[in-house]
């Protein structure tokens, strides 16, 4: 059975003749605003919360992923970009090399 305004104001206009307007008041302000239909139940509560705690676990699962893809790349890069200055750095050496040996040998002679 749904409860509209009307039938909640003439139950409390009942209430009124038979208890008085405070006891009255008292008992219907413990009445939800709406149909008990709508009012969530412990069990409600408890599944929302398993839905909620399954969905948290699933995106924790999902960062974690995340974070395990971006740390393969950052050292991949890391590698690659180690590989590289460690050929500029032989490269220049053996440049810097190659110019003080022509030096030498230009001062020598």
């Amino acid at each position: 059975m749904t409860i509209s305004e009307h039938s909640r104001h003439q139950m409390l206009n009942r209430l009124e003749q038979a208890l008085g307007k405070e006891a009255a008041m008292t008992l219907a302000e413990h009445l939800p605003p709406v149909g008990w239909a709508d009012v969530a139940t412990k069990r409600d509560i408890e599944s929302l919360e398993a839905r909620l705690e399954s969905q948290e676990a699933r995106l924790e699962a999902r960062l974690e992923s995340l974070e395990a893809r971006i740390e393969a790349r950052l050292d991949r890069e890391l590698r690659d970009l180690s590989l590289r200055l460690m050929v500029a750095f032989v490269t220049t050496m053996a440049a810097f090399a190659g110019i003080l040996l022509t030096g030498i040998r230009l001062f020598v002679t």
